[in-house]
């Protein structure tokens, strides 16, 4: 009996380790260092979700932001952190990337100006100097909201200022920004003792968007790994809506020292109930909107058909 017992013990150690072999190995490359805005991504990871759904997955953050969705289109990683808008310029160029979830459902893009600066409105931007970080998308993002007021890009001064987009604003180096995200910029303002105000594109001729997706590549849609990835994700979203303090936590003990920041705190509040509740769900109707937007300002040479660049995986 006893060889029984011991034979038996060995067995379900012997399978307990080979389930622990068996966890998927899943590659993400993110779109910038770690902030709130990946909360769901690494709260999955260090709360165990994502090794509750049999994954391993490694989070590697880009040396170029512009690599993420060419490393996926060329089969080096599994998974990227993308912009909805840009997604439809990549398809149209060829890369074969297709929209498997959302991670921010909503725009996190806006102009940005100081309280109290003489700008109240956005027709107060007339003559004034914007700057910006990328042109293309924000260009045009700009145009739509000056349009919907009765202006255009030819009424202010456009300026490039790299990445420098609160500091260029604080010093007077220009009188807006555009490309400010909101759940960062007004905070990041408000800790140099200044306030922030903020125009939101979508409430301005543009329509609504999910600022960051994950892509994948199309041909490899099949892989039921992706499926449980969003599945952990979607745990992990609503671990940490209903446990804001804990999941904090979680976030910074993935990296204390540079995450767990007074900027990252006012952030990590404000970017919660941007996050997506239901990582996996595509609204069609939204994206097809934002295709045709895209091709209405010339960004891509046609609407892309919804199949195209988007699928909702079960």
């Amino acid at each position: 009996m006893k060889k029984i017992i011991r034979y038996f013990s060995i067995l379900i150690g012997l399978t307990a380790s080979f389930t622990s072999l068996a966890k998927e190995k899943i590659s993400l490359m993110l779109d910038w260092y770690v902030n709130p805005d990946h909360a769901a991504i690494i709260v999955a990871q260090q709360k165990g979700f994502f090794e509750k759904n049999n994954l391993e997955v490694e989070i590697i953050e880009p040396a170029d932001p512009s690599l993420p969705p060419k490393l996926v289109a060329t089969g080096k990683v599994d998974l990227a952190i993308n912009y909805q808008p840009q997604l439809y310029q990549q398809v149209a160029e060829g890369l074969p990337l297709v929209r498997v979830g959302s991670l921010i459902s909503s725009p996190l893009n806006s102009v940005v100006v100081l309280k109290n600066s003489n700008i109240k409105t956005l027709a107060d931007l007339k003559g004034k100097k914007v700057g910006y970080s990328v042109s293309g998308f924000e260009d045009v993002l700009l145009d739509t909201m000056l349009r919907s007021i009765g202006l255009n890009n030819q009424d202010v001064k456009l300026v490039n200022v790299n990445w420098s987009l609160s500091p260029s604003l604080l010093t007077g180096q220009v009188d807006a920004v555009i490309g400010a995200f909101r759940n960062f910029e007004l905070n990041q303002i408000h800790l140099e003792k200044q306030e922030g105000v903020a125009f939101f594109p979508e409430e301005y001729g543009v329509p609504a968007y999910d600022e960051l997706i994950l892509v994948a590549n199309k041909n490899s849609l099949a892989s039921k790994k992706i499926s449980d990835f969003l599945t952990a994700l979607e745990q992990a979203t609503t671990y940490l809506q209903n446990n804001p303090n804990d999941a904090w936590q979680a976030f910074v003990s993935y990296k204390s020292k540079e995450l767990n920041t007074e900027l990252n705190q006012l952030a990590w509040k404000d970017t919660l109930p941007l996050l997506a509740t239901k990582p996996r769900q595509l609204d069609a109707k939204r994206y097809q909107q934002m295709a045709e937007f895209m091709h209405q300002k010339g960004l891509i040479p046609k609407a892309l058909e919804l199949k195209d660049y988007a699928v909702e995986l079960q």
